[in-house]
């Protein structure tokens, strides 16, 4: 099953076709991408609201429940660089010297 194609959006970073989704556990958006994944680790289902939801397939609810299909995050597929914890070109040397004032 795949999403509907009112629900297609695309990467800013790499252009791939992707959807929105609410994660169960927190209401949180998720990008998730857009073609059936056998691989995923994610079940996807359209809701009575027309939204879509995401939840993580884990050891204790590894199956698919009829009207969810099985999806890849994005973010584990995105080629495009992400924020990362290097440090930047303006790297900080300590505390500014300020004039005490009394």
């Amino acid at each position: 099953m795949k999403p509907a194609s009112h629900h297609l959006a695309k990467c800013k970073h790499c252009h791939a076709p992707i959807v929105w989704c609410l994660t169960s556990a927190n209401g949180r958006r998720q990008p998730v991408n857009y073609e059936p994944d056998e691989t995923g680790n994610v079940a996807v289902m359209q809701g009575a609201d027309g939204l879509l939801y995401v939840r993580t397939v884990t050891a204790a609810r590894p199956e698919i429940r009829p009207g969810e299909w099985q999806a890849m995050p994005h973010h584990a597929t995105c080629p495009s660089p992400r924020r990362s914890s290097a440090p930047t070109s303006r790297a900080t040397q300590g505390v500014r010297p300020v004039p005490w004032q009394r």
